[in-house]
């Protein structure tokens, strides 16, 4: 079993205010995409959370915080604990602090704008809603629909970049291939093409053979026209 990393967003906090760790660094150890990092970093992200020392928890040593700031492409090693944490087997929607369950209407809006391929199971692991509420916002039958501004939920500090990345990847293998309307395809069937070629090579037959019949009405029309040295016999 791998070892998880206890609360990765404070420790993200704390490395990026007290190490001088790049963002992918960063964002490696705590699993994280570095855009969440850097908007850590930004103030964008993660207000009101406190930093955790992963020194004082025991997930970092200093020598492997030295390490990898001497080196950029050195990935953090989590440290191994003296107590052994069962891997948690998260069934259902996410859970959603209290304070933040007011802006779950805004990023379900901003799901479904900009995400239509991800289906409401899908929204709801995202940031922990139920189906009724999803297909309200859709029909705009929400209680708050007028007031409801969309927002990404990643900035919002309800999905990390990463789960609403893997979301949008598994519906988009699951998506149809689009159709030729869907496209616009102006290309004729074969079969369409082919009478074409034929009618084409008809058609050119036909002109080579009314010219030759043409030409020979006129030999015939010259044959039988007496000429001047006939009528001057008589």
């Amino acid at each position: 079993m791998a070892q998880q990393l206890l609360m990765p967003k404070a420790t993200a906090i704390w490395l990026v205010d007290n190490t001088a760790l790049s963002f992918d660094q960063i964002a490696q150890f705590c699993k994280l995409h570095p855009l969440e990092v850097k908007a850590i970093a930004d103030g964008e992200a993660a207000q009101g959370i406190k930093g955790l020392d992963p020194i004082a928890t025991g997930q970092l040593s200093r020598d492997e915080i030295a390490r990898a700031e001497g080196n950029p492409n050195y990935k953090l090693k989590i440290s191994e604990p003296k107590v052994r944490v069962p891997e948690s087997k998260r069934r259902g929607p996410r859970y959603t602090p209290v304070s933040k369950r007011q802006d779950r209407p805004n990023a379900i809006l901003w799901l479904v704008r900009n995400h239509p391929e991800l289906k409401d199971a899908q929204i709801s692991r995202l940031v922990g809603t139920t189906k009724s509420t999803i297909e309200q916002i859709r029909d705009r039958t929400h209680w708050n629909s007028t007031n409801l501004a969309p927002m990404d939920p990643v900035t919002l500090g309800l999905c990390s970049q990463i789960d609403l990345d893997m979301e949008v990847e598994k519906a988009a293998k699951g998506r149809p291939l689009p159709t030729a309307a869907e496209l616009g395809a102006t290309l004729q069937p074969a079969q369409e093409t082919e009478k074409l070629g034929f009618s084409y090579e008809r058609e050119e037959k036909e002109k080579e053979i009314d010219a030759d019949a043409v030409f020979a009405k006129l030999k015939s029309l010259k044959s039988s026209t007496p000429d001047d040295d006939d009528d001057d016999r008589y």
